[in-house]
């Protein structure tokens, strides 16, 4: 069981979200963020420098760094390119942008998978956007 200290901090941290999101995890039946989760949510809304998420297989890392960046493009009024995500093989990309599709789609942000496979129309879309 978390202390109350710990309880405290995953209670700042999703508080910390957007809205759509907070109801997105919800929908997910989440118990709780882990604690990846709740330290990459305090760091990446508190700083404007680059950070490094590393956890084993399964801690959560996907959600850790794709949940509060998701918050700031929320919160962003300017146009263009908001969240440029690195993954080293073309299989997570597609994991990822499965797990993630619902959200990014209810908060109307459009995503766009860039690998050999992935249709050249949203590339080039998001080129000329």
């Amino acid at each position: 069981m978390a202390s109350s200290s710990s309880a405290s901090e995953a209670a700042d941290a999703f508080d910390r979200l957007n809205p759509t999101i907070q109801r997105w995890i919800r929908a997910q039946y989440w118990s709780e963020l882990r604690p990846i989760q709740v330290q990459a949510i305090r760091t990446i809304l508190e700083t404007d420098k680059d950070i490094l998420i590393s956890a084993s297989t399964a801690a959560g890392k996907t959600e850790a760094a794709f949940l509060p960046a998701l918050t700031l493009v929320a919160n962003r009024w300017q146009d263009g390119l908001s969240v440029l995500y690195v993954s080293p093989l073309k299989a997570l990309i597609n994991d990822q942008m499965s797990r993630l599709d619902v959200l990014c789609e209810q908060m109307e942000i459009p995503v766009t998978p860039w690998h050999g496979d992935a249709p050249q129309s949203g590339k080039s879309r998001l080129l000329k956007n």
